[in-house]
């Protein structure tokens, strides 16, 4: 078991994560509790995170009732889980060339900006303890 990370290595992991992946696995809740879990592609801007999904969608119904969202990056013994607050933004107002653009096709999507309240990061168990990097919002001191 390599030793654990400092809190400032693993904000900076994180940083890189977001900076550098693509895909992200997407958890919401429906009315009643019911979950759903799916996995999109996003663009972080430096403060939250963009995706774009199909309108009709469990996912996109789910963040229009809620606005709540809890996102997994990476693998499990190496994993960012981040808890945030959803935005819809209509298609119509995102840049074409920020990535992927719905607008041709046949089914209505929403773009999503999810800003992070809570960020957790860790390998393996004995980085549990000072897992949380973020809370309320706001990164925690090194």
């Amino acid at each position: 078991m390599r030793p654990p990370r400092t809190r400032e290595q693993r904000r900076d992991d994180t940083l890189r994560r977001l900076e550098q992946d693509v895909d992200a696995w997407v958890a919401t809740a429906g009315e009643g509790g019911t979950p759903s879990l799916a996995p999109f592609s996003f663009l972080w801007d430096g403060a939250a995170l963009l995706f774009a999904m199909p309108a009709s969608g469990p996912t996109a119904r789910n963040l229009l009732a809620s606005g709540k969202v809890r996102l997994g990056l990476g693998q499990t013994r190496d994993v960012v889980l981040i808890e945030g607050n959803a935005q819809a933004i209509p298609a119509s107002e995102i840049p074409a060339e920020t990535g992927f653009d719905p607008r041709e096709l046949a089914d209505p999507y929403l773009y999503f900006r999810i800003e992070p309240r809570r960020i957790q990061a860790w390998r393996e168990v004995n980085e549990l303890a000072g897992r949380d990097l973020m809370r309320d919002g706001a990164w925690l001191d090194p």
